[in-house]
């Protein structure tokens, strides 16, 4: 049986609150690095082995991972929490707040469903190192052709669309709000049921949903908030879900080093959405793309030889 080491664990964590929010796919990289390593990195890091400890530690990374991006965007959550219950109880959909907490629900249900469904049979069948190099490379393409693609952004320097009930204040996150929630419910579907193509190791959830919102007209900080949005109840079910394996017998061993690693995640978490808010107000996705396609194509080969 392969146990997970502090060392292990921390690097892992650091890896995962990275690669969950950039968009280069964490599951992708999780899978990668431990097999172009090699040794007892690529024996105590395989999630596919019997009796491997990986998959429960992942777990509770993007569990960490999920609670930075809830505590970066604190603000924001409450706005929705008081449009979704402001809007059950008073039974309408109206003003801005409450229009984004439907318009977050809506675009959440298609990945959920196809994760219940697809998730454990796309991991075993494809979890291994060489399909993940091939849908690495693949992500890339897709983040090159939403900037070839994109229309004009709704960004800061374009108007939204209909405006709703409640006018925008001078906050940056509430303007945001407004031009998201001009977007519709079928748009915003639409770009939510994008994370089912994450389900596919080396696919980016944060890099497809961002793709889908810059081809339906959203500016890269819209694209990219909204993606973060999107990402964390996501995350947060799926992890919940799991969680109660961390605590079967076998995997009693790894549960410092796991809290290690965890804590790892949150920091690196919070700094990587810190810096991506700020890097996609002028910049595009066109590093990343090219940085996936050759890493992509540099593993398939190098791992098939």
């Amino acid at each position: 049986m392969s146990t997970l080491t502090y060392p292990e664990a921390i690097g892992v964590g650091l890896l995962q609150g990275v690669t969950e929010l950039f968009p280069v796919s964490s599951l992708g990289h999780s899978i990668l690095l431990p097999a172009l390593i090699g040794g007892k990195v690529q024996h105590d890091l395989d999630m596919t082995a019997e009796g491997s400890s990986y998959l429960a530690a992942l777990v509770a990374l993007h569990l960490a991972t999920a609670l930075a991006l809830v505590v970066y965007f604190r603000k924001d959550w409450v706005r929705v929490a008081e449009g979704l219950f402001g809007s059950i109880r008073h039974r309408r959909v109206e003003t801005r707040n409450e229009k984004l907490a439907w318009l977050l629900v809506l675009s959440t249900i298609p990945v959920g469903v196809a994760g219940l469904a697809l998730e454990k049979a796309l991991r075993n069948a494809l979890g291994k190192p060489v399909p993940a190099a091939v849908f690495l490379a693949l992500n890339g393409l897709v983040l090159l052709g939403a900037e070839r693609l994109k229309r004009g952004g709704t960004g800061r320097r374009r108007a939204g669309h209909a405006a709703p009930a409640d006018e925008p204040g001078p906050d940056p996150a509430i303007a945001s709000d407004q031009r998201l929630t001009g977007l519709g419910y079928g748009r915003g579907a639409w770009i939510g049921a994008a994370q089912i193509l994450a389900l596919f190791p080396g696919i980016s959830r944060s890099g497809v949903t961002m793709s889908a919102g810059i081809l339906r007209g959203l500016h890269h900080e819209d694209a990219a908030r909204f993606s973060f949005l999107l990402a964390t109840p996501v995350i947060l079910a799926a992890s919940v879900l799991k969680v109660p394996e961390l605590f079967k017998p076998e995997n009693s061993g790894v549960l410092g080093p796991v809290l290690a690693g965890s804590l790892a995640a949150f920091v690196a978490g919070y700094v990587s959405v810190r810096f991506l808010t700020r890097y996609f107000e002028t910049r595009s996705l066109t590093p990343f793309a090219l940085y996936c396609f050759l890493a992509g194509v540099g593993s398939a080969v190098y791992l098939s030889l």
